[in-house]
């Protein structure tokens, strides 16, 4: 754990090589875990609980539950492209943006606790069958550069485990538990 309010499990740290087959498992296993561990993260928060920003100036904890399925919705097609195409370039989005539109600043986070379990149902199902020659096939991120499908894996777990931190962090300090 850190101090950084920003990163309470720290930043992502981006592997320069192939994962082995036992990290695949614990991120894929990580990554199936996500929607339950958010469902436990705002389970029993009120309204007012749910428009709390997680750190000064950091979104709130709605905005976060609606940010998760959408960056997931992203990556699981952004592993579709790999897997079917030759190093695509994926097209980024502004996700400080999408979160000040009015559907995640506004509504209730049901539906997107559901879509995410959905989500990362077909999800893991697709990581489960990637072969192993697979994990190398690459992307083209206009942001991050040229990223193995290992790479997209450690981002995107590590990614449902950050924000849950924020939200589980924010309780812990406020003593919502």
């Amino acid at each position: 754990m850190t101090t950084d309010l920003r990163y309470p499990i720290g930043k992502f740290d981006r592997p320069q090589s192939s994962l082995t087959d036992a990290q695949r498992s614990t991120m894929i296993g990580q990554i199936r875990e996500t929607p339950a561990r958010l469902n436990a993260a705002v389970d029993g928060l009120n309204a007012s609980q749910l428009d709390t920003p997680y750190r000064p100036g950091g979104w709130t904890v709605r905005q976060l539950a609606h940010h998760i399925p959408e960056s997931h919705m992203n990556a699981y097609i952004r592993f579709k492209l790999a897997l079917t195409e030759n190093e695509p370039t994926i097209k980024t989005y502004e996700e400080s943006l999408w979160a000040e539109l009015p559907d995640a600043k506004t509504l209730p986070i049901e539906p997107s606790l559901r879509l995410l379990e959905n989500l990362h149902h077909r999800w893991v199902a697709s990581l489960e069958a990637i072969s192993p020659e697979q994990w190398n096939r690459k992307l083209r991120h206009p942001e991050n550069g040229l990223m193995s499908l290992d790479q997209m894996l450690a981002l995107y777990s590590w990614h449902g485990r950050h924000h849950v931190a924020h939200i589980t962090s924010l309780c812990e300090r406020n003593a919502w538990r």
